[in-house]
């Protein structure tokens, strides 16, 4: 019998975290720039080579969407099933052999997220989400504290987005160590109040992660307020603010101001 969607996701995902695993720890490591000025490893390629032959032979009538993947908008549209997948988030930290890495993959339907997993290997933490069922990391459910206010809370992002958050109190991380789908994993967990950011950001980066938010009770959306539709012909959206119910409020408020 087929496995199933979750059962076939940790599988992947896990097996990718414990390959980028032993990767990282290479003295050589292979790496390139991209034309936008990114990295890229071998460990990333090698990470969604595994994807490819374990996620597209399984599941050959789904749409997919990676980081790694030259994108066919038109092909990948043609799919109400998309697997969303970032080999590496975080290949920065990676190349230069720091821990905060992961691997991140989600599965959407009809634009949005049904199923999620992000695997951070050093930490041995795994988190995973399913629509309607809830967050956990490592067996144990997630649920975001919330507030009303921001004033002391702990919020992640990119410099912009905080400076129109300062006259409020927050304690601003900008996070450079951090990359987005950790900065959601942190947030689903309580570790964060909130992350932040305005600008365009990768449907990659973000898909996983806005599942985990969602169902530990938190929300997740553009600078806008507005919630993300994914498989979309430009594979991102514009900004990201997620955190708890009344603090996403307050978030948006704060930054349309």
């Amino acid at each position: 019998m087929p496995a199933s969607d979750a059962q076939l996701l940790l599988e992947v995902v896990r097996e990718a975290g414990e390959l980028g695993l032993a990767l990282s720890r290479k003295k050589d490591l292979q790496h390139w720039t991209k034309p936008d000025g990114s990295h890229v490893t071998e460990g990333d390629l090698a990470i969604n080579a595994l994807f490819e032959r374990r996620l597209r032979a399984e599941r050959p009538d789904d749409g997919w969407l990676s980081e790694e993947t030259a994108d066919d908008p038109q092909t990948r549209m043609a799919h109400d099933r998309l697997w969303i997948i970032d080999p590496i988030d975080g290949t920065r930290a990676f190349l230069e052999g720091r821990k905060e890495w992961c691997v991140a993959a989600a599965l959407a339907v009809n634009g949005r997220p049904v199923l999620a997993a992000v695997y951070t290997p050093h930490h041995a933490e795994f988190f995973i989400a399913a629509l309607g069922e809830g967050a956990s990391l490592n067996g144990t459910r997630l649920a975001i504290p919330d507030s009303t206010t921001l004033e002391g809370a702990h919020i992640a992002g990119n410099r912009k987005a905080l400076a129109g958050l300062a006259h409020l109190g927050i304690v601003a991380d900008p996070s450079g160590s951090l990359p987005l789908q950790l900065r959601l994993a942190h947030v689903a967990a309580g570790r964060l109040a909130g992350a932040v950011s305005i600008g365009k950001r990768n449907d990659w980066d973000l898909a996983a992660g806005e599942l985990l938010v969602q169902e530990a009770g938190g929300i997740v959306s553009g600078s806008s307020g507005k919630g993300y539709i994914y498989n979309r012909p430009q594979p991102w959206q514009q900004g990201l603010v997620a955190a708890g119910a009344k603090r996403h409020a307050a978030l948006i408020d704060a930054l349309s101001a």
